[in-house]
């Protein structure tokens, strides 16, 4: 199931939404530049190591990503969900929480995986984030959903609340499966940190002020 667009309206410039997808993408670009051995050293030094864990790389790590599809797919969520809470927060809290939202996400990765010598990078964990806060603050809305159901493609209106919770159950039982699995077996893919982001802005969204929203006039 691919998300398109949500029923939810938004009533001023999704500014941060926008900035952030704009540096996740010139940074990536800068990526692609690189040759593959010092693009490798670039992100063992940048990424989330837990093994050899330091503070800086839980903010940089955000802006780091493995390939077309890691990327596009992140800002494509981060496109579908964060243009609400942005407008519900104010750009400078939604800012903050997105960061917040972030940095939970690589300290739970980090403690779930303390022994892991695989860098992470991604910016999902705060993504989750905005996952989590959408599904407390907008679980009525509908989110227009491509699905593909054997060899027939549609689009469908589903519920936020079943989709967003649709997803964190994947999450979860992702990230209880890989117990104990290598980094390799589980495909290097951080559940936990999915995990923690996602319930991180859960509560987030309930202790951060929101601002009344008003439609613009024309």
């Amino acid at each position: 199931m691919i998300p398109l667009r949500s029923s939810e309206r938004t009533y001023s410039p999704a500014v941060v939404t926008l900035t952030l997808i704009a540096i996740n993408m010139i940074v990536f670009l800068y990526e692609l530049t690189m040759p593959s051995s010092y693009l490798n050293n670039f992100i063992r030094l940048h990424g989330i190591v837990p093994y050899r864990f330091h503070y800086s790389s839980l903010l940089t790590s955000m802006f780091l990503h493995g390939g077309w599809l890691h990327v596009l797919g992140n800002m494509w969520f981060l496109w579908i969900f964060g243009k609400a809470i942005e407008d519900l927060l104010g750009h400078f809290r939604f800012l903050i929480f997105y960061l917040l939202c972030g940095l939970a996400a690589g300290l739970i990765h980090v403690y779930t995986n303390y022994d892991s010598s695989v860098p992470t990078i991604g910016a999902s964990g705060a993504i989750a984030g905005v996952m989590g806060a959408y599904l407390i603050k907008f679980p009525h809305a509908r989110i227009v959903t491509l699905v593909f159901i054997f060899i027939f493609i549609t689009t469908i209106d589903i519920p936020a609340a079943f989709l967003l919770i649709y997803w964190f159950l994947i999450q979860f039982f992702s990230g209880i499966g890989s117990v104990g699995e290598s980094a390799i077996s589980r495909g290097d893919v951080a559940w936990f940190a999915h995990i923690g982001g996602f319930l991180a802005g859960m509560g987030l969204v309930y202790v951060m002020p929101t601002r009344q929203r008003f439609p613009r006039w024309n």
